[in-house]
This record gives C-alpha cells, structure tokens and sequence, in this order.
C-alpha cells in the first residue's frame, strides 16, 4: 500500500494510507486543518494542477498562513479581478495594474469617461458570482503563435513584446485568458475574502493580511506612501519606463546611460532638498532613519551625511545596535528565541537619557552590545554635541515615537526610506516592491554575508513579519519618504541573482519561489554593472562603493 507523507507549509503533518479517490478537503479533515484556509498542493514538490491526489509520495498542503499561501490567494484574487473587469467592461475600459498600497494593490482605470463607484459595484458583483461559481483554473501551454493569436484578441499588445518564442504558460478560467507571473490557484473559490476600494481614477483591491480568513482592519488611506509612488510613477512616465519592454528598448538603443544619469540625480535632488530642509530648522536636533530590510538605508544615511556636511553640520551617528538590552531582559519570540526586532529588546530608558544629555550639552559614555554573549556594557567611548552638531539613529524603529518618547518633536525629523517599485511587467503584471527588495537582499547575503539564496528565501517569512509589526504600522509617521528603488536596477542585479536562484534544488521547499522570480528576471536584459556610478545604492548590495560599509 502507497503511503502519503502529509506535510503543511513545509512543515511535518503525519503521514496515511494512499487510496483512490482521496482528496485534499478529506485529508484536511483527517488532519484537523480548516480546509477554508488551503490554497494548493504540491506532490513531492510538484504543484497539483487538481484537488484530488493521483498517488503516494510527500504531499505539501499550503496555506494562507505561509507566505507562499498567502501569495497564491492574491494572485488569485487579482486574476478574478481582472477577468471580471474584462466582463464587465471588455473594451470600454483598461485598467493597469499600478502598485501596493497599504493592504492592497492600486488599479488604475482608462477609458472615455471617468470609472465610477457605479462601476466599481457592477464589477464586485461579477466577482461574487465568478467566486460562488468555483469555476476551475487551469494552465496550457501554449505556442508564440497561439499565445500571439489569444492575446491580439483581448486587445493586449503590452503583453506581445514578451511573449516566450517557444511555450508561453497561460492562465485559463471559462473563455477568459491571462498572463500571470506568479502562482495562482486552482480554482476561483480561493478568492472569498477580498474589499474594493474606489480611489479615482481607479480602486484599491484589498486583501487579507497573511494567516487570516478575512480583512479584520477597517483602510486608513496611507496618503504619503501613495503620493510617493504617484511621484515616482510621473517619473517612470517622464522618462519612458514604466514597462519592463521600455526598459528593455533602452538597454537595446544605449539610451540607459542616459537614464541611469537621470535617475540617480533625482536621488541625489531629494537628498539635497532634505539636507536642505534640515539646515533651516534650527530647531532640529535628531534625525530618524528607518525603512524595510534592503531598502538602503546605511548608502542613503552616509550620502545624507555627506549633504548635511556640506551645509555646515557635523552628523554624530548612534548605532540603536549597542543598545539592545542583555539577555535576561531581551523579549523572546513564541518559539523561545530571542525577539530582537521588538522594540522591547532596546533599553529605551538609557536611549532616551543619552539623547536627552546630549542635546542638553552634557558628555555621555556611550554602551556596547556583543552579540556573541548577549551582554550590554560601557564602551569607554564618549560623544558630546557641538553647537553645529545633528545626532543621526538609522534603525527599524525609527518611526515610533516610543524610540524617542523624551526628545520634542519639534526637535526631530523621521524619514522612511525603501524601494518603491513602480516598474510593471506589463498592464496586469507588476513587480512588487516585496520581491526587489528580496532580490536585493539575496545578492547582498551572498557577496557580503556569506548565505546562500535558499537561505536568503527561507528567511524571508521572519523577516516579512516583523516588518509588518514593527515598521509598516508606523511609515505614515515619517516627515520625508525617500523611495531608494532605481527602475534599471533589476537589469543589473539580474547579473548575480540568476546563478543564486538557479543553484536551488528542485527538492527545497522555496524552490517554485526560485522559478517564479528567476522567470521575472528572465524578462529583462542585463545591464553592465560597470554603469552603476560608485555613490550609487545599488552597489551597497553588488559592491564596488565609494563607501565603507
């Protein structure tokens, strides 16, 4: 008799008897997990394109509560949207699919006249009925030329420039086509728990947070985070990349050189414009410097510096590292580890005195934390501001007023820095701001740090939540937002990332995750990194910095 090892998320669930005509929602059952929260299957790591098991092996269950889960389900959700819209309004109006916002992704809406909450409702309610339908998902191959002939008549010519000249996988739901990076489920019912937000000229598209069934927050609208995407998208459109084939045609014709310029001295605008801004308020005594992991912060503190130099004012840095509390008074984790991204793990009470002396005029001893035995002592170093002098913290915390509850905010400025994606695949097929930050992060783990790309990706959950806990919640905080993405980076980051990814085996468990970020940057042309200016954020993760880091 066959057996089943019977995984979820990866992790070991039991094992049974194999017999025919077993299905997931059965073993769901056997095994105590809620059927409502699975998304899709995967048979000694191969994906089930079905519910039903054909035979024995290691069956991976995976769920919304797993990244990868909880990928799938937006995917899916996005996919309906969009076969909905094309129901709807086949031809009366486009919708692209622009960027993440909050809990959501922002569409916007073209057409001959203004799309109207009217719409938005006519267009849930075909979504409904497509959910309740549970009508199947399935993925063809398909030839350039069959591929070519489906999508000319769906009036989609973004999507012609990228066609695979050999197989083009296609997702197909009743007559309805579509071409989606990314993995989607199996069926139409994965897609329940959604929320349209209208926002003119478009809507937002919400979903449920990861490892839950339903959105259990009402929207706040993050109004800075979107008017720094608006901005970057004008600049995308100012420069002619919004799209990966116009990224691509620069590469072609020689005009990145150009664009590479243009683009890094826009950055470096915004870094004068705040350095700017700093100068003037003589009031300001402390800058906070906070964003998502790989977003660039340490090149973006150290041009900041060289701004505010220039300006006439002598950054001090302070490193929150040296103040985490010793192990007997660290927060730990669930699983017994230690919680080093609480801000609990920070001895907040010496923080707040020092920076309370130091702005006061009083010489402080500054403390040093060893990773190695977990313990917090005094450095010997001691720091004292000078009349010209700014103190600078760069830290995930630097958002909450907790960090800094004693210093006045008339005192401090807080800036968030990341990698705001707003270049697309094509229409329906963004590049989300998550996966050039982890490509980022894979690139730099293994020039600098040692650690393979399995690895890198493995973590990337860990990583993800503690991001949603401790920085996201507190980014509308921020007085100045500096989007730190560069659009032809992908093109130059491909160049180390594409051996990482493919070094993967088919037998890890982030292996689909490895194909399907491989299969973006196969999309793109490469770029010489030799073109990268040495200031440049992106050679924090490649090398070649003018800075140490």
């Amino acid at each position: 008799m066959e057996k089943l090892f019977l995984e979820i998320d990866a992790h070991p669930a039991g094992e049974l008897e194999y017999r025919e005509g077993l299905n997931i929602e059965t073993i769901c059952s056997e095994l105590g997990m809620d059927y409502s929260r699975y998304v899709i299957a995967k048979l000694d790591n191969v994906i089930l394109p079905v519910d039903n098991v054909p035979g024995g092996g290691c069956l991976n269950l995976i769920s919304i509560d797993s990244t990868e889960g909880n990928s799938i389900r937006m995917n899916t959700t996005l996919f309906v949207m969009l076969k909905a819209f094309h129901n709807c309004f086949n031809g009366q109006f486009k919708v692209i699919v622009e960027h993440s916002i909050g809990d959501g992704v922002y569409c916007e809406v073209f057409g001959n006249r203004v799309f109207t909450l009217q719409d938005l409702e006519l267009m849930q309610a075909e979504m409904e009925r497509i959910i309740a339908a549970a009508i199947p998902i399935t993925r063809a191959v398909y030839s350039y030329y069959d591929a070519f002939q489906i999508f000319v008549a769906l009036n989609r010519k973004d999507v012609l420039p990228l066609l695979h000249p050999d197989e083009n996988i296609v997702n197909k739901c009743g007559d309805f086509h579509e071409l989606i990076y990314a993995q989607i489920g199996n069926s139409t019912k994965i897609a329940q728990n959604y929320e349209l937000y209208y926002h003119s000229p478009g809507f937002i598209l919400r979903y449920p947070r990861q490892g839950e069934l339903s959105l259990t927050k009402e929207f706040h609208f993050p109004k800075k985070l979107f008017s720094t995407h608006q901005e970057h998208d004008k600049w995308l459109g100012i420069i002619n990349l919004h799209m990966v084939k116009s990224l691509n045609r620069a590469i072609k014709d020689c005009s990145i050189r150009e664009k590479i310029h243009i683009e890094e001295a826009l950055q470096e605008r915004k870094l004068v414009k705040i350095s700017d801004d700093i100068m003037a308020d003589k009031n300001l005594k402390l800058v906070l410097i906070a964003g998502p992991s790989s977003s660039g912060k340490t090149t973006f503190s150290k041009r900041l510096a060289i701004q505010l130099i220039v300006n006439g004012i002598k950054p001090l840095q302070i490193s929150l590292d040296n103040y985490f509390l010793s192990h007997d008074r660290t927060p730990r984790k669930p699983d017994g580890e230690y919680d080093f991204e609480n801000i609990q793990a920070i001895d907040l009470e010496r923080l707040n005195r020092d920076l309370t002396d130091l702005m006061s005029g009083r010489e402080i001893e500054l403390p040093k934390y060893n990773f190695q035995t977990g313990e917090s002592r005094n450095s010997g170093t001691r720091m004292v501001m000078g009349e010209d002098d700014l103190l600078v913290i760069e830290g995930i915390h630097g958002l909450n007023d907790l960090l800094t509850q004693s210093i006045p905010f008339q005192q401090k400025t807080r800036i968030y820095v990341s990698a705001l994606n707003n270049l697309n695949i094509d229409e329906h097929n963004r590049i989300s701001t998550s996966d050039c930050r982890r490509i980022r992060r894979l690139v730099r783990d293994s020039n600098f740090r040692g650690i393979d790309a399995e690895t890198t990706l493995k973590r990337w959950d860990d990583i993800r939540a503690g991001e949603e806990k401790y920085i996201f919640p507190f980014q509308e905080n921020a007085d100045y937002m500096f989007n730190s993405i560069l659009t032809y980076e992908l093109a130059v980051l491909r160049y180390y990332a594409r051996p990482l990814l493919a070094s993967i085996k088919p037998s890890s468990c982030v292996y689909s995750e490895a194909l399907r970020l491989l299969r973006i940057l196969d999309l793109i042309s490469d770029v010489n990194p030799k073109l990268v200016p040495g200031n440049s954020i992106i050679r924090e993760f490649i090398d070649g910095s003018i800075f140490k880091y």
